[in-house]
Formats: C-alpha cells, sequence, structure tokens
C-alpha cells in the first residue's frame, strides 16, 4: 500500500479519531515509513511538553502503517510488543516517525520507530514494536 492507501485506510478504521491525535503517512516505499502528527494542546502534559502517551501511540501508527504497507488491509494485525525510549524533551510542534522493518515473518512483524521534531539526527524517542499478523 502506498501513503495515500494506508492513510485511506486509516481514515475508515478509525473513524471516530480527533483531529491531531492519529498522525498521516506522509511516504511509504519497501521497508520504511515516514509519518508526520500536528499534535493539539491535550496531547500536551504539565511543563508543556508532548506527553509520553501521544509519542508512543503515534510510534504505534506509524508501525501499523508500515505492516499494513508490506501486507495490505488487514485490520486485525495487533501490537503484540512496544518497548519505548525517551531520548530527550519533546517540544510542541509537528511530530515525525520513521519506521524501519527489521523482519517480516508468517506471524510477527519486527520494526525499529524513531520520533524526532525538527532534527531527523535528534529523535526525541525510539520504540522498538512488534506485530503479531493474522
Amino acid at each position: 500500500m502506498d501513503a495515500d492507501a494506508l492513510n485511506a485506510f486509516m481514515t475508515e478504521a478509525f473513524p471516530d479519531a480527533q483531529p491531531g491525535t492519529r498522525g498521516t503517512v506522509v511516504s511509504a516505499v519497501p521497508g520504511h515509513v515516514r509519518a508526520r502528527m500536528d499534535p493539539n494542546d491535550r496531547a500536551l502534559r504539565p511543563g508543556g511538553l508532548i506527553s509520553g502517551p501521544t509519542q508512543m501511540g503515534f510510534a504505534d501508527m506509524a508501525a501499523y502503517a508500515l505492516v499494513l504497507a508490506h501486507i495490505g488491509p488487514v485490520a486485525m494485525a495487533v501490537t503484540s510488543a512496544l518497548n519505548y525510549q525517551f531520548l530527550r524533551p519533546c517540544r510542541p510542534g509537528p511530530l515525525f516517525a520513521d519506521a524501519t522493518m527489521l523482519r517480516l515473518g508468517k506471524r510477527l512483524a519486527v520494526m525499529d520507530v524513531r520520533i524526532w521534531t525538527d532534527d531527523v539526527d535528534r529523535p526525541v524517542g525510539q520504540a522498538g514494536v512488534t506485530y503479531a499478523i493474522p
């Protein structure tokens, strides 16, 4: 699936998602997806930083998009593991996710997801994500 097909699927699969809570796929090529999220004020934690749950949810969305880009629109592919490392404070503004496929098997997909704001070389977080494929 390409970026447009992934975004259309996500809109259909998650019709109640509020603006600024899910993100969109910017590009999808074999082995890699880039996504963008423009968090709203609800995504902020005390201190004016983007909350951990927002960052982790965005990493999960990027991983889900990467799996679907490879296997097609399989709604029941589900997260089986997500380990998130906070690397530096995540200031408000656009978030980007680079999801890279590490292994795609018959039943599991293992990915690395880097979350960044203004500099791709200075990620604010990193997730190891595993998806179970039905």
